[in-house]
């Protein structure tokens, strides 16, 4: 004699396969959303420069030309200063003071009072890699950031943030450009810029 089956047994046991099915396809959906999430975001750009020109007996200090280009900056970063062509940075580093140079500090020093930024001196110049950390940690995402350092290791900087350096090293006698790196997807895309010529200039 054919047996037969319950109808509604039948429906209960794939009731519960489909809900043991419906779940693990949740769990692994808010796996990947949770994962997702716990990506640091990087800044939407990261501007790296050379403190200004020195002075030839090796001062810590900067020379008459490195005070003008200081002033420069304001015009290459802020539109009400003259010609801004990069955006505004929001938060500003410098290499850490040492007995040998503060030139990094002096050089961004009239932009942050003219932006009302404080300057963040926590790295020292070696320490690039940290500072490299910190800026793709999250804290700083879809922020725009200035970093004025020496440029012995700016090579290392842009690459410890993703970037590949257009040349390395940066020339001895080169104090005029700046590295500009965009962030797309979380992407880096570095572009060697010079800074925004003053008013009159035929550069």
């Amino acid at each position: 004699m054919a047996s037969t089956q319950n109808p509604f047994r039948l429906c209960g046991i794939l009731a519960i396969w489909l809900a043991i099915i419906l779940a693990g396809c949740q769990s692994s959906t808010g796996t990947q959303a949770q994962s997702a999430a716990a990506t640091p975001q990087p800044p939407a750009t990261i501007l790296i420069i050379r403190h200004a020109e020195k002075l030839p007996n090796g001062d810590a200090d900067l020379s008459p030309a490195g005070y003008e280009r200081a002033q420069l900056l304001l015009k290459t970063f802020i539109p009400s200063h003259g010609r801004a062509d990069l955006p505004t940075p929001q938060f500003i580093f410098a290499a850490a003071p040492s007995n040998h140079s503060n030139r990094s500090a002096l050089t961004v020093m009239p932009l942050a009072d003219a932006l009302n930024l404080q300057i963040n001196q926590d790295f020292k110049d070696h320490s690039y890699a940290g500072l490299a950390a910190e800026l793709l940690s999250g804290r700083y995402a879809g922020k725009v950031v200035l970093v004025s350092w020496h440029h012995g290791k700016i090579p290392e900087l842009a690459a410890a943030l993703g970037a590949t350096p257009p040349y390395n090293p940066w020339p001895d006698d080169q104090f005029d450009r700046i590295w500009r790196i965009d962030y797309v997807n979380g992407k880096a895309t570095l572009h060697d810029l010079p800074y925004a010529a003053a008013p009159g200039s035929s550069k």
